[in-house]
């Protein structure tokens, strides 16, 4: 009988200490940022989300070792936690998509896996370690965003477009007259508008767009609009700013094929009135350097707020549909609003295009250097397929999609990125939420809500079907 009863009270003091150890959380005199720091270094998330993971003791151990190692590789593969981890230890800003990730993981509580917190109690993701994450989410929105959302929505990941202030009213209209000038080609015909038609949406609704002589890109052109929030230029991120962007397609064989801006600036030069803009302007007139800050600076007037859902989420609950509210539900559901982010819904980071299956496989065209994205620029095998991330607004007018342009309407898209990042197959009334929900992010500029007209000269509206074929 005292056998048992010893028997019996070990056990309960050590389902205590192992109680104890999982609801544990740290200290709430601890700013918040060390607080979550802490609980991802307990969590083990820096022990597989690393380039140099932190690996256990039993790593070495045949087998299961090879278990932990493969676990720690797709782990990093799939995302970077170090860069999170940094800014949290050294009070710098994170990146909004970091917070929207681990804040969507510890609210799922599906990391750490149970294979991890078993062996390593006080690991698992508990219902207080949530509310640190949620609470810490709000308070970094609210100040990251200072756009003014109120309540319940102060805490979305989905932030409305505010006006962009400190234009330059003459630099923009000089940027104006450059983008839609065909003179920074190499034959006159092609201009910046050529691909990024401002009366379509910012693109050209071709899978690849028309260079001179006819020939074609090798990757989907993306908007013009909204470009000034993203963290870099270019599907591979090759230009860090609006007007890195905009010496490149000039001298782009395929696209204007200028040899040099100096032949550029040569033909403007005949222009007395380009020649007294940039004067007006520049102290020293006409460079590649003053074509594109005035280019980067018309660019930044591009941005397209008051949407449906900007309105919604400003407090006006008549502004989008029941069916379009339950899709943004299942965006957030289903990961969607963790990429997809912030003002834009994206260009925030660089992600992998199929995390969960192989796209490229699957997909059965022959690889092109484009499918290698960030690759192409870093040389670094982790980055092979992997995309910055497109903002998703006005996306209802800016088909095909993908960086290949393979997908022609917002169903596919939707079901693929469900398909191919998060392992889920959407129902077709999941798919028709989310599509409607995307529609609501159509905005307005100069005033007025985007619209584009297709192939036949019909105006696109939410209805209109636009399954037709592109080159």
């Amino acid at each position: 009988m005292k056998k048992l009863l010893f028997t019996l009270l070990i056990v309960a003091v050590g389902g205590f200490i192992a109680y104890r150890a999982m609801n544990n959380v740290p200290d709430e005199g601890e700013p918040i940022e060390a607080r979550i720091a802490a609980i991802l270094e307990n969590g083990g998330c820096v022990s597989c989300h690393t380039a140099a993971p932190e690996l256990p003791f039993y790593a070495d151990i045949p087998v299961i070792g090879d278990m932990v190692k493969k676990d720690a590789a797709d782990g990093y593969r799939v995302y970077d936690i170090q860069p999170l981890m940094n800014a949290l230890n050294s009070g710098e800003t994170p990146n909004p998509v970091d917070v929207a990730k681990v804040e969507k993981v510890l609210a799922d509580k599906r990391m750490p896996m149970a294979k991890y917190y078993l062996v390593h109690w006080g690991s698992q993701t508990t219902n207080a370690k949530r509310d640190i994450a949620r609470e810490w989410a709000i308070d970094y929105r609210t100040a990251y965003y200072a756009d003014g959302l109120e309540g319940e929505r102060s805490g979305e990941p989905v932030r409305p477009i505010a006006e962009i202030e400190n234009i330059d009213a003459q630099k923009a209209m000089l940027g104006y007259a450059l983008y839609h000038d065909p003179r920074l080609s190499v034959d006159n015909t092609v201009s910046c508008a050529s691909c990024h038609d401002l009366a379509t949406a910012g693109v050209d609704n071709h899978q690849y767009s028309d260079g001179v002589n006819g020939l074609k890109g090798g990757v989907n052109a993306p908007t013009v609009y909204n470009a000034v929030y993203n963290f870099v230029q270019f599907w591979d991120g090759r230009a860090a700013t609006l007007a890195e962007q905009a010496a490149g397609p000039p001298l782009n064989p395929v696209e204007m094929a200028s040899t040099s801006f100096e032949e550029i600036i040569a033909k403007l030069e005949e222009d007395n009135l380009m020649v007294a803009a940039f004067n007006g302007i520049y102290a020293d007139g006409i460079t590649e350097k003053n074509i594109t800050d005035a280019i980067q600076e018309f660019e930044r007037t591009l941005t397209t707020p008051n949407s449906d859902f900007d309105k919604w989420l400003r407090g006006d609950n008549s502004a989008i549909s029941e069916e379009a509210l339950r899709g943004y539900e299942l965006f957030k559901k289903y990961d969607c609003a963790t990429c997809h982010a912030g003002a834009n819904l994206g260009g925030e980071t660089y992600e992998l295009m199929g995390t969960r299956r192989d796209y490229f496989a699957d997909r059965g065209l022959e690889l092109t250097e484009e499918d290698n994205g960030r690759f192409k620029e870093t040389a670094d095998e982790r980055d092979r397929h992997r995309f910055k991330v497109p903002g998703l607004r006005n996306i209802a007018l800016t088909w095909p999609y993908f960086h290949d342009g393979t997908r022609m309407t917002m169903d596919e898209a939707v079901k693929d990125m469900a398909r191919y990042q998060v392992d889920v197959e959407l129902s077709d009334a999941e798919t028709s939420a989310i599509v409607a929900f995307l529609h609501t992010l159509t905005g307005e500029y100069k005033g007025e809500k985007l619209t584009t007209l297709n192939e036949y000269g019909v105006e696109h509206t939410h209805d209109d079907d636009h399954d037709h074929d592109h080159e």
